[in-house]
């Protein structure tokens, strides 16, 4: 059983939903980025998802490609980022890791590649952004080989054929895009994410997180009530765009408290 599927198994027994923070690796600086993913741990978080710097993030709104084009600045790319979960690794075995990006880089340094490096770092899952369910079935079954999940995007212009192709490979969890548009953007209708949830688990047998314009303890909580995990990233990036370098930790930390708290209300 791999560390996320265990990890959402043993919430769900306790009646609780899974916090899974999301934060740009090498932003705001390199040195930052392992003790900002102890931080979220210690501020309550279950699932880490780690954002691989990309030149194009062409599903993210101007929050997390400014956190990308800093990371960028520095120099970070996918092995950085690998090993970045190698030196968590060092303190923390237990808290799953997913690496969330693009295809680019991944088919850079090759799919078997990647597997096995991503998998002696530690990483428990992957994202892939534009990775087409029809076109990942050899790429999801070799990372299950490996106790690492492959999850996918769902959207509210998901089609019930969609849905059926993600259900039949995805792993771990699936990410329900709360919104039609880019991460940070606009308001949540959870009248719309609860009517579209029941429509999601007909066809995918495996937890369902929502992202997207979830901004605080309240609107976690809200979503909390018909899914099985929230993800929340740009209001992170901003967090740590507002807060002095050296606050930025504690900033962190304090803001996901709030958010777990709520949660578990």
């Amino acid at each position: 059983m791999s560390k996320i599927k265990s990890t959402l198994a043993a919430l769900a027994a306790q009646n609780r939903k899974a916090l899974i923070p999301f934060i740009t690796a090498g932003d705001p600086a390199p040195a930052m980025t392992v003790p900002l993913m102890h931080a979220l741990v210690d501020g309550g978080a279950d699932i880490i998802e780690l954002g691989v710097p990309f030149s194009d993030p062409m599903a993210d709104g101007p929050v997390i490609q400014r956190a990308s084009e800093r990371a960028l600045q520095f120099g970070v790319g996918l092995r950085d980022v690998l090993q970045f979960v190698r030196e968590f690794r060092v303190n923390n075995s237990e808290t799953p890791v997913v690496l969330m990006g693009y295809a680019n880089p991944i088919e850079r340094l090759g799919q078997q590649a990647f597997i096995r490096q991503a998998a002696e770092a530690g990483v428990d899952g992957v994202l892939v952004v534009d990775y087409p369910p029809e076109e990942c079935e050899e790429f999801a079954s070799a990372m299950q080989q490996h106790d690492m999940d492959t999850i996918f995007l769902l959207a509210p212009t998901s089609t019930d054929e969609r849905m059926a192709q993600v259900g039949k490979i995805a792993s771990g969890y699936v990410y329900y895009v709360s919104l039609k548009g880019v991460t940070g953007s606009g308001n949540l209708d959870l009248t719309a994410v609860a009517d579209m949830i029941p429509r999601i688990r007909k066809h995918v047998n495996v937890p369902v997180g929502v992202g997207f314009g979830i901004r605080d303890g309240a609107t976690a909580r809200a979503i909390s009530s018909v899914a099985d995990g929230v993800v929340i990233g740009s209001r992170i990036i901003q967090e740590l765009e507002n807060t002095p370098p050296e606050q930025a930790v504690a900033a962190v930390k304090s803001f996901i408290s709030g958010v777990r708290q709520a949660l578990d209300e």
